[in-house]
Parts: structure tokens; C-alpha cells; sequence
């Protein structure tokens, strides 16, 4: 299938996730005796146009495009990998993320932890127009759950590199979305019970429910959370 994405005329191949990538965090890794294929499609650093990108960059800023086919992998829904954020240099606090849900349904499933232990796991059920903000130190997985294609955008700092390991190494999150529901991961040890949070709007910065999250490009100063997260504990209080 052709999975090439025109935007602002254009042409970005993805980079594709492969089963074969995700395997260490699976409940049912022997689906792989079945075979590789593709999972999902990500298309990175995109703009409309060369003044947008300019003005991306200078901001230290990414703006992604993610697909994500619906599909079975075992008893679980289809997900991402899962990963964490590196901390932003001279603080104490993990860089933050943003995802817009454009097309189908989402479910984001967020992680906290200190030191070996979880202390905080949260699942935000995004639709169409919905934003919702990783706050600093989280972890999350997002996960297709239903019988669409999911396409979600997403801002991020262009300055660090996701963290996997934690995932890899505790054979995915704290727990597994199955069509049975939850599956605690038995590699983690008293894991609290996951809390359901709805997506909010985050006027303060330019993230309302139903306008497309690109358009701040034109007031890119909104984002400078994504790049300072020490200077705004006070969004980040109101995301969870």
C-alpha cells in the first residue's frame, strides 16, 4: 500500500514501525510466529511551507504525523511502541509532548514512576479535535482500539531523543488493552489501578478542542512549554 503523505506539497515516506520492532513489549510475543508486517507510519518534521519550517526550527520544535492502521497484535489492540522523555537540560523535568487526534480514536496511556515503582497510571480516550499534553516525566503508549485509522499530530521539542528502554526491558506498559479489557504486566510490582482523565482544553496556550494545532505555528510562543517545562508547572497541574 502506498503510504506516501503529501503536506504542503510535499511528498514524505514514513518511517514505518514493523511487528518485529515492538516485540519485546507484547503480552502475546508468539504472534510473531505468524510473521512480520506493518503496524504504523511516521511521518517526521513536517511543515506547509519553507517560512513554517524556518520558523519551526528556530523554535527548537517538530511537528509529526502519526498513522496508525486499526488491527489486532494477539489479544491486544494495535500500539506504539511506548516510550519516555529525556530530561530538558539544566532542570529536573522530562520534556513534554502534545497530540492532536485528526482522523478515528485514540486511547493514550500514561505512566509515572519513581525509581522502580509506579505511582500513577492514566488512560485519556481522545476523539477528533481532542489535544492532550504528556506532562513532564509520564511515559505513554497510544494504543488503536477501534476499527479506524488513527492519524494524530503531534509538537515536541526537536532536542532529544525518546527513551525506550524502560519499555523494552518490563515487556511493555503497566498493562496490556485487550478486547477483555486491561491486563495487568506482571513484570511490574504493585502497580496502582488505572484512573481515566479526559482530554481538556488548554486555552492558556493555544490547544482548544476543534482548531487544528498546526496554526500555532503562527503563535509558536505557546509551545515554549515543550522546550521550558520548568516555567510551567502551572499548565502541567491541570493536564491530569
Amino acid at each position: 500500500m502506498d503510504r506516501i503523505l503529501t503536506y504542503g506539497g510535499r511528498m514524505y515516506e514514513p518511517t514505518i514501525r514493523m511487528l518485529s520492532d515492538i516485540a519485546h513489549v507484547l503480552l502475546d510475543a508468539k504472534i510473531l510466529e505468524e510473521g512480520d508486517r506493518e503496524l504504523y507510519y511516521m511521518y517526521r518534521d513536517l511543515a506547509l511551507s519553507r517560512s513554517d519550517r524556518d520558523t519551526i526550527v528556530e523554535h527548537e520544535l517538530r511537528y509529526d504525523i502519526t498513522v496508525i492502521p486499526p488491527a489486532m497484535i494477539g489479544r491486544e489492540y494495535v500500539k506504539t511502541l511506548g516510550h519516555y522523555h529525556p530530561a530538558a537540560p539544566g532542570t529536573h523535568h522530562s520534556y513534554p509532548e502534545v497530540y492532536e487526534v485528526l482522523s478515528g480514536e485514540c486511547h493514550y496511556l500514561l505512566q509515572k514512576h519513581e525509581g522502580e515503582v509506579i505511582i500513577d497510571v492514566v488512560m485519556i480516550h481522545a476523539s477528533v479535535g481532542d489535544k492532550v499534553i504528556i506532562p513532564p516525566d509520564y511515559g505513554h503508549v497510544t494504543i488503536n482500539a477501534s476499527n479506524k485509522e488513527l492519524k494524530m499530530a503531534n509538537w515536541v521539542s526537536r532536542d532529544f531523543t525518546s527513551v525506550y528502554d524502560t519499555y523494552v526491558e518490563l515487556c511493555g506498559a503497566a498493562y496490556y488493552l485487550t478486547m477483555d479489557g486491561f491486563i495487568p504486566n506482571p513484570n511490574y510490582k504493585n502497580v496502582p489501578e488505572i484512573r481515566e482523565v479526559e482530554p481538556g482544553n488548554f486555552s492558556e496556550v493555544g490547544l482548544v478542542r476543534g482548531k487544528e494545532m498546526y496554526a500555532l505555528v503562527r503563535d509558536i510562543e505557546n509551545l515554549d512549554f515543550l522546550n521550558r517545562p520548568q516555567e510551567f508547572g502551572w499548565l502541567f497541574e491541570n493536564v491530569l
